[in-house]
Parts: structure tokens; sequence; C-alpha cells
């Protein structure tokens, strides 16, 4: 069987750079360059690559305009799109993620980082494409409560989880924990007569399933920042909180090939508001009160409860009593007070669940 090697263009009037890429791909893909915006689209109408490079500091152009520009077009559907500039900064950092790339590399980077991180986009292209293939009725693809729409719409989620776990962003059971947490929080509701309206129009099942991709826009935060053996410095910290929004991003790209479901409302709240608080202090939209989502109200004790009692990069693992009494001592402040109030209730539940999953 023939081996189709992958097209990738390169956007970049650097000669340098030029060269280096070409020397770290030459082996494994068929490069095509262009030194401009409008070189690029003359490409693009001979041949369709299977992935972008692009150097937004093009000589007088607005390279973050390219983007746009290019992912709003028929071409650009399905190709992702890497940033690689030298010039970090978080505010470019982030209209690039919502102008349409994939993923923003900061130079220099080895050769080894820059062909994992076009494999993992590649990866995840080709699952989407794997997806369309099960079957040519959309409706049959979003209709999650049948078994064949369950398993396309796994086919991506486990692609998309194994790229973050690739990276070794969720540990310890994270994503295993925080289900069954949120399961259970849910099992407790109904006694509690608590937001039984809004409760009654979910799937729930579907509901916990989503929330496997809370934080699914780590993969486009800085290995240097998730794996921090230490504590994050302001700046690191603002790009850390980015994943929110990023994980937002990331949930539109999948609707925009498998249409609009309840699953993904539900992926898409949870990833955007499972850190906002409930004074209003938290991030990224510093939403308040009953503004926030239920989906995120629920994420955020369940997260909490879940990060306070794991390891992390800069410290071990805490005790349950220890992250009781974070939550007691934020109700009201971080997190809803009724929900806060339940957990608190039944924290013995929760300590037995953790007991299950270690």
């Amino acid at each position: 069987m023939f081996n189709i090697r992958k097209k990738i263009i390169l956007v970049d009037d650097d000669a340098a750079n030029l060269e280096s890429v070409r020397n770290s791909l030459a082996d494994k893909y068929d490069l095509f360059t262009a030194q401009s915006g409008k070189k690029l689209m003359q490409l693009l109408e001979k041949l369709i690559p299977d992935l972008i490079l692009l150097n937004p500091e093009l000589s007088g152009m607005d390279g973050f305009g390219i983007v746009e520009e290019f992912k709003n077009s028929i071409a650009g559907i399905g190709i992702p799109v890497i940033v690689l500039t030298e010039n970090y900064n978080p505010e470019n950092e982030a209209m690039g993620i919502c102008m349409g790339a994939a993923d923003y590399i900061i130079k220099p980077f080895s050769r080894d980082m820059l062909l994992k991180r076009i494999e993992l986009h590649l990866l995840v292209e080709a699952q989407k494409r794997e997806l369309n293939s099960y079957s040519q009725d959309l409706e049959a693809v979003i209709n999650y409560k049948t078994k064949s729409a369950i398993e396309p719409q796994n086919a991506v989620l486990n692609t998309l989880i194994g790229l973050v776990e690739s990276r070794g962003i969720m540990t310890d059971g994270h994503i295993e924990r925080t289900q069954d947490f949120l399961n259970l929080f849910i099992d407790l509701l109904p006694s509690h007569d608590m937001y039984d309206e809004e409760l009654s129009t979910w799937d729930t099942g579907l509901f916990v399933m989503s929330s496997q991709l809370h934080d699914i826009g780590k993969i486009s935060v800085r290995d240097s920042i998730l794996m921090k053996p230490g504590r994050l410095n302001d700046e690191e910290y603002d790009e850390a909180k980015k994943h929110a929004v990023y994980g937002m991003g990331i949930i539109e790209q999948i609707k925009a090939t498998m249409g609009e479901s309840e699953y993904l409302k539900h992926a898409k709240k949870l990833a955007g508001c499972h850190h906002e608080k409930w004074d209003g202090t938290g991030y990224p939209c510093a939403l308040k009160g009953g503004d926030i989502p239920l989906q995120g109200r629920l994420m955020a004790i369940v997260d909490a409860y879940n990060a306070i009692t794991s390891n992390r990069p800069y410290r071990g693992k805490m005790s349950h009593q220890k992250a009781v009494e974070i939550i007691r001592d934020n109700s009201g402040t971080y997190f809803d007070p009724a929900l806060a109030g339940i957990f608190l209730e039944h924290e013995r539940e929760f300590a037995d669940h953790m007991a299950d999953t270690e």
C-alpha cells in the first residue's frame, strides 16, 4: 500500500525560517511555501493542503487577518492553521485562536515538538473526516440517543481526550473522577427540589458524558506552563486561564463538523464556565450568580473538590476534610451557596466515591 504524504503550506517571508522549517519537515511531509497572504490564496487554487503553518509577522501584512480570511473561506474548512511566532504576546495568542488558529507555537522550538504538534492536529482532522463517513444523514450523527450516533461521537471525543492525555494534562484519573462526582451531584439534586425545572429539560446522561471535555482547551496552553513544577507567575497564570476560551473555540470547531446537539451545548458551557465564580470574580467572562449557567456552577464545585484532593505539579494532594473546609469557606463567594450546601450535607458520600476511584 502506498503511503500518501501529507501536504503542508508554510506562509513566511523570512528566508531563515523557511529553511529551518523545510529541514525539519522534508523527510515526512510535502512542504510548499508562500511569502504572503495573496500567494497563499493563489497556491490554494492549485492544491488543498492538510495543514498550514503561518508566521503572523509577515512584512507589511496582518498575519492574523490572513488566518481569519482563510478560516472563513470555503478552502479553509477542515484545514488546521498553526501559528509560528517568536514574539509571544498573550493578547495576540488569544486573537489568533479566536480567528481560527488551531495552535500557537513559540520560536525557537525543537524539531520533535513541531512534528508532534503537527501530527496531533492532523489526527484530529482525520477523525473528523472519519466521523462524517459513518452516515450521509447528519441527523443520524447528531442524534446522540441512538447507538449509531454515540459511536462516531465517541470517536472524536476519545481522540480529543487522547490529545490532552498525551501531553500529561489530565492525570490521576481526573476525567473519571470528575464524571463520577458530577453524576453523584446530579443524583442528589432531585431530593432537595433544586433546579428541577431546568434539569427536567436535560438528558443528564449526556450532560455527565460531556464533562469529559471541560478542560479540552488546555490543548492550546503551552507545555511549559501546564507542566511547571512550581506556582505560576502572573503572566503564566493569565495564559493558563485562557484554556476556558480555547475550550469553547475547540467545541465550536467540532460543531462545525457535527452540527448542533445537546451534548455539545453542555460541553461548551462546561468548558467556558467552570471557572466563573458566584461573586463575579471568576473567568473568562466574570459572570455573577444565576448568570453563570447551571452546568458551570455544578462543575465548579466538582472540579475544585477533585483538584484539591489530587496531586498537582506544584503540591501534593490534600485531604477530603481540607476540601470540605475550602468549599464551605467559599460558599456564596466562589460557589453557588445552594449547591455548596448540598455538597456539604452529603460530603461523606463524596468521600466514599473518592475512595472507590483511588
